[in-house]
């Protein structure tokens, strides 16, 4: 029998933390070796897992840490990771340019899949809002997305990261094309511009609608998540793929084959 996989969480504490829990206890090849909580963690645990508050810790008792955390957290866990290089799944989002550079940086001596969204229907939308983009490239791109009252970050992860699949496709540098507030005369449409708008309320779990509008005719792509646990099940299979692979820079895509 080969040796299970030894996996530890950082963001154990947060609403996706009892999910991870749950999903890698459950699964036979995984085994929750350690968890790292920054206040009180309700959910139970197999037995002898470690908990912890020292990412050197976390790190040394885990073959893959999956991290569902904040960017302050995730910079902590990259900067241990360069000095003790393990295999890492990294799904905070809300990550600014040093944090994003920390991740190459990490990628260069471990295996890391980064990606702001885990669902096997975000990794299948970002390949056709990239084809429609390319494809119907006079249609304006519109973005929205809606998420729960307690998310902190807008436009979301997921959203940006559609917004720049759909930029890629059409040759164009993000930052310079997206819109994410319109108030007041501001004048027409640009022609290479992309919305990416954001929505907050209630218990929504996340929606996203990528729309492609012209004269006569739109079409609109969306997926909708019904429950957090489509994405700590993705997590536990970018897990299992990323701790086989080389030191590189990977997506959910890359672990589902896409």
């Amino acid at each position: 029998m080969s040796k299970k996989i030894d996996v530890g969480i950082l963001g154990s504490t947060g609403r996706m933390g009892a999910f991870l829990i749950k999903n890698v206890s459950e699964d036979k090849d995984l085994n929750l070796k350690v968890v790292h909580v920054y206040d009180e963690l309700k959910t139970p645990l197999p037995k002898d897992t470690i908990i912890t508050n020292s990412i050197d810790e976390l790190l040394e008792n885990s073959d893959v840490v999956i991290d569902f955390s904040a960017p302050k957290a995730t910079e902590a866990l990259c900067e241990g990771a360069l000095k003790n290089p393990k295999a890492l799944v990294i799904a905070t989002t809300g990550l600014n340019n040093h944090q994003i550079n920390l991740l190459q940086e990490v990628s260069e001596v471990a295996p890391l899949l980064y990606s702001t969204n885990m669902s096997a229907g975000i990794a299948i939308l970002k390949k056709l809002v990239a084809q429609v983009a390319s494809t119907l490239r006079d249609y304006d791109i519109e973005i929205v997305e809606m998420h729960h009252r307690y998310k902190v970050d807008a436009p979301s992860g997921t959203a940006l990261t559609l917004a720049e699949f759909a930029a890629k496709a059409r040759g164009l540098d993000l930052d310079k094309v997206r819109v994410s507030g319109r108030d007041g005369e501001i004048g027409p449409r640009k022609k290479d511009e992309i919305g990416v708008m954001a929505l907050r309320g209630g218990d929504i779990v996340g929606r996203h609608r990528v729309g492609f509008y012209n004269d006569g005719e739109y079409l609109e792509l969306s997926h909708t998540a019904t429950s957090r646990e489509t994405f700590s099940k993705g997590a536990v299979i970018a897990a299992k793929w990323v701790v086989n692979q080389k030191p590189g820079l990977y997506s959910i895509n890359d672990a589902l084959n896409l």
